[in-house]
């Protein structure tokens, strides 16, 4: 069973080939005998997910009928849970228990879905490899000396290892795409504002975003369904119908114009996921797409940028965190400064405390206009890049990273080595623009993303294209070995 998709798990359960409550006991006792190789989960929910899965299989046996009914995903540990521990990943957070449900939480779970647990992640959502975790390094399932990815590799390990279907993620400069490229899955960063970020713990607020990791185009769009939607708790919400994304996921490509910037292909980008992204586009243009080069003249500045606005923003978003109200604080202090230094020096890892000293310098008296002011100025160019390509073209295409996995560890001395794995992705965070990675082949065994990015609110263009690409392919469909 935990080979089948979200699709095939929905039509075994309307056929009653088993119960959701069979599936949950499945998952969790894989979960139980290969995590330990993985660490892809913080906290496991049995209790619930047992619970939850008997009243989807009530639900089921009193005629109700919908695609998750009773299918088992899990939640990045930054959607509160109510009752459970959202950690983002920190000490911090180490003894919090959300006296609440995050939107994405209770819409999914009204859609009938079973919560396994609440997967690792890099602390409080900074990082590009899952490694700036308080519990410890997520692993890649392909190789196990490898990153998965972050700050959602949780979700993408446990999904790439067939530990459960589908699992939230979100997506602050590429935090769901990129791991989705390093670990085979397909993942999508909605439009901003189309996914709540009610009760979803804050890195940076005008660049989060909600979103779906599976193994399929079409499970994306299953999840996505019970994911989007207007939410009058999150004044960045937009109110914007929802439409049927697996309807549109048949659609022809005949005559879709894909653009592909030629400045994605720089020096560094590794030569042979270049080949790659080159074979992807062949096998879009035998499915009827015109391809057209298209230039984006500001990409270059996107890395410079995203790492001015996305710190200055966590150091306000992460202010809340001083041992006074909730999470970690330190013993015996001996007054209040002595309080907040002490309980945040201790609760924050040394990633997290690098942005936020980055953060609050770019904000400080003197250097806002010379750096916050600025990077906003780039924001705008680069989004006005992107208005102009869509003038021409349908979707944008290329690499999802620059290169495959690193091994774990290695760019733990150079940070900038690790902003710069986020190249291709940031620049629709900065946009706001919906983008969707999706399985292109491998290099030396480990797996390769090609980037798909669209209009706002065009999501259910990127599952049409990725879900037409995968039918004609079958690079979704390998196994890491021993899962």
């Amino acid at each position: 069973m935990h080979h089948m998709t979200l699709a095939e798990i929905a039509r075994g359960l309307a056929e009653k080939k088993f119960s959701s409550e069979e599936l949950t006991k499945t998952l969790l006792a894989r979960i139980a005998l290969l995590d330990p190789q993985l660490n892809s989960f913080i906290s496991l929910t049995e209790d619930l997910a047992l619970q939850q899965a008997k009243a989807a299989d009530a639900r089921r046996a009193n005629g109700e009928s919908g695609a998750l009914l009773g299918a088992p995903i899990a939640h990045k540990d930054l959607f509160c849970t109510q009752g459970i521990r959202t950690s983002c990943g920190s000490k911090m957070l180490d003894n919090f228990k959300a006296p609440y449900d995050a939107t994405v939480v209770a819409k999914l779970a009204a859609a009938g879905t079973v919560t396994l647990g609440k997967t690792n992640m890099d602390e409080f959502a900074m990082g590009s490899a899952n490694e700036s975790s308080y519990y410890g390094p997520v692993k890649n399932p392909w190789n196990l000396e490898h990153v998965p990815g972050g700050s959602s590799g949780g979700s993408a390990a446990a999904v790439a290892a067939r530990l459960l279907p589908a699992a939230t993620g979100t997506d602050t400069g590429g935090s769901i795409r990129q791991p989705a490229a390093l670990t085979n899955l397909t993942g999508l960063k909605p439009t901003y504002g189309r996914v709540s970020r009610w009760g979803m713990i804050a890195y940076a607020s005008s660049l989060d975003q909600g979103g779906p990791l599976a193994r399929t185009a079409e499970d994306c769009a299953i999840l996505l369904q019970g994911m989007a939607g207007f939410d009058p708790n999150d004044s960045t919400s937009i109110d914007e119908p929802v439409p049927d994304y697996s309807a549109s996921l048949n659609g022809s490509l005949q005559g879709l114009r894909i653009g592909v910037p030629k400045e994605y292909f720089s020096a560094g980008l590794d030569p042979r996921i270049a080949e790659l992204i080159h074979n992807s586009v062949k096998e879009l243009e035998k499915l009827g797409a015109v391809i057209k080069e298209i230039s984006l003249p500001n990409m270059q500045h996107a890395i410079p940028a995203y790492y001015v606005i996305a710190p200055a923003e966590a150091s306000s978003n992460l202010s809340r965190f001083d041992g006074v109200r909730f999470g970690h604080r330190c013993e015996n202090p001996k007054d209040l400064i002595d309080l907040y230094k002490r309980s945040r020096g201790e609760g924050f890892g040394p990633e997290v405390q690098r942005r936020i000293m980055v953060g609050a310098y770019a904000l400080s008296a003197g250097y806002y206009d010379a750096y916050y002011l600025k990077a906003q100025k780039i924001r705008r160019l680069i989004k006005n890049d992107f208005m102009a390509a869509f003038k021409e073209v349908d979707i944008i295409l290329g690499p999802t990273t620059p290169n495959p996995a690193w091994k774990l560890g290695a760019k733990n001395s150079d940070p900038v080595a690790a902003y710069l794995e986020d190249v291709y992705t940031i620049t629709a965070n900065l946009a706001g623009l919906p983008g969707l990675s999706m399985p292109a082949g491998f290099v030396d065994g480990l797996p390769v993303g090609v980037q798909l990015l669209a209009p706002y609110f065009q999501e259910g263009r990127l599952l049409n294209v990725a879900h037409q690409y995968q039918l004609n392919t079958d690079w979704h469909t390998r196994t890491p070995t021993g899962f």
